[in-house]
């Protein structure tokens, strides 16, 4: 009769043992758990906001970007003044190493304004880390690569 009551005992402590348990690791050494150990997954840039030009020549003029929605646009700046020189289409990087895109330009917008770009489309990209944006702008015969840093 000792047997059966000593088996029974056992198992219930062995149940019991295995419940309060954690889980024992695998071969590989994962214990199953989605800790922070895991790296979380590369997210794509936002780019929405105001960019600055970084490679002016003066600090007195330079270029400023602003990305909302769908649109971009970007003036000339001076100390006193503002003129449009592109507005265009923007397309939201999709994934993580997403850093070009074709920007389609306003040109209804665009034909009016007197500093305004002539090319009907431009290609922007951005640094892997999101912290530049670049293009390139003409003015006068001289083409320019534009460097920017969001603000």
């Amino acid at each position: 009769m000792k047997k059966p009551i000593a088996l029974l005992a056992t198992t219930a402590m062995l149940f019991g043992l295995t419940a309060c348990g954690t889980t024992p690791a695998t071969a590989d050494g994962n214990d199953g758990s989605t800790s922070t150990q895991q790296q979380e997954k590369p997210k794509p840039a936002d780019l929405t906001g105001t960019w600055k030009q970084t490679n002016s020549n003066s600090d007195e003029s330079w270029m400023e970007a602003t990305i909302s929605g769908d649109t971009i646009e970007i003036d000339w700046v001076g100390q006193d003044t503002k003129s449009l020189y592109w507005k265009g289409s923007y397309e939201a990087p999709g994934e993580a190493g997403d850093w070009k895109w074709t920007s389609k330009g306003d040109t209804e917008t665009m034909k009016t304004a007197l500093m305004a770009s002539q090319d009907d489309t431009k290609d922007f990209a951005y640094s892997a880390d999101g912290q530049e944006l670049t293009y390139e702008a003409s003015a006068l015969g001289t083409t320019m690569t534009i460097r920017m840093s969001k603000q």
